[in-house]
């Protein structure tokens, strides 16, 4: 598989399968100018990747589409790599104000969008962040009006430039000071997105999200394309591990708990994909020879 670096143009209009550590790698080191889409196009299709190998949903229902297919032999859902159904396209959906492309969308057959994903990458002029936060939270009510029961993430990434690394950063492009504390912008932006996430209700206000993550990428040293361990806190509910499966329960409580009969037809519910799939088989690992290194666990049925 080709490196990002090495992308053509062509390459760039389709979905591809990535791991984390490529991904992350890509946003920290990235040369493309601010405003290029191809600095966060990884990221959208590695969420999208995410959500069919982990997530149990079906390649169909995501946009843009990921490079898998999915066949169902009996009771057995396999998963295949096919590159040739991975699609470039974001799906537009429904607000209460206008319609609004959103990065990464599931849509159920029959029930309309019931994930979405926004995603965002700032590399400097952090200054910028309260512009971010009052979009979000625009887009978040815009299309909460529309579909109340969506299960919406808010998906951040921002490059963890370091005091005193490089000259030429101005001080608003700074993340963390030499100490390794973030300076307090980003604490604030930190905490203005903590009142922002965990809309656990429908009744909820329609201004917050269901998941927010907020990742910090080491752009410097040894660990460059790292995740910064030490902020967001142990605790908060913005660390980037706990976004997924917050997702995940959301939408289980919604669109399967809470609809038994949908359930009992296999409209709702994530897929469990079958051991034996293709795509989890070392012969076609071989052939890719560079699939990505997964530190996820792909959703298995557990089926004898």
């Amino acid at each position: 598989m080709k490196r990002l670096e090495e992308f053509t143009k062509k390459d760039w209009q389709v979905c591809h399968w990535l791991g984390t550590k490529e991904t992350f790698h890509h946003l920290a080191t990235s040369k493309e100018k601010t405003q290029s889409q191809n600095i966060v196009k990884p990221l959208h299709w590695y969420v999208a990747c995410r959500l069919v190998i982990e997530g149990g949903f079906q390649p169909d229902e995501i946009k843009p589409h990921p490079p898998f297919k999915a066949v169902k032999k009996g009771k057995s859902h396999l998963l295949h790599f096919d590159p040739d159904a991975a699609s470039g396209s974001e799906a537009t959906v429904l607000g209460g104000l206008k319609t609004k492309g959103v990065d990464v969308v599931v849509e159920k057959p029959g029930i309309g969008p019931a994930i979405a994903i926004s995603c965002k990458t700032t590399g400097k002029a952090f200054r910028n962040l309260t512009n971010r936060m009052e979009e979000a939270v625009g887009e978040c009510t815009n299309l909460h009006m529309t579909y109340a029961a969506l299960v919406i993430g808010f998906f951040s990434v921002l490059r963890a430039h370091r005091a005193g690394n490089d000259p030429a950063l101005a001080d608003n492009d700074v993340v963390l000071q030499k100490d390794g504390n973030p300076v307090d912008g980003i604490v604030r932006y930190h905490e203005a997105f903590r009142q922002l996430e965990g809309r656990t209700d429908l009744r909820n206000t329609i201004s917050k999200y269901e998941a927010v993550s907020l990742a910090l990428v080491e752009t410097s040293g040894p660990d460059t394309g790292e995740l910064l361990d030490t902020f967001p806190p142990k605790e908060s509910p913005l660390r980037f591990e706990r976004f997924f499966e917050t997702i995940y329960r959301r939408y289980d409580e919604r669109f399967v708990f809470a609809a038994p009969i949908l359930a009992t037809r296999n409209v709702t519910p994530r897929v469990e994909w079958d051991s034996n799939s293709p795509l989890f088989n070392g012969d076609l690992l071989m052939q890719l020879r560079e699939a990505p290194q997964l530190d996820y666990e792909p959703r298995i049925s557990t089926r004898a």
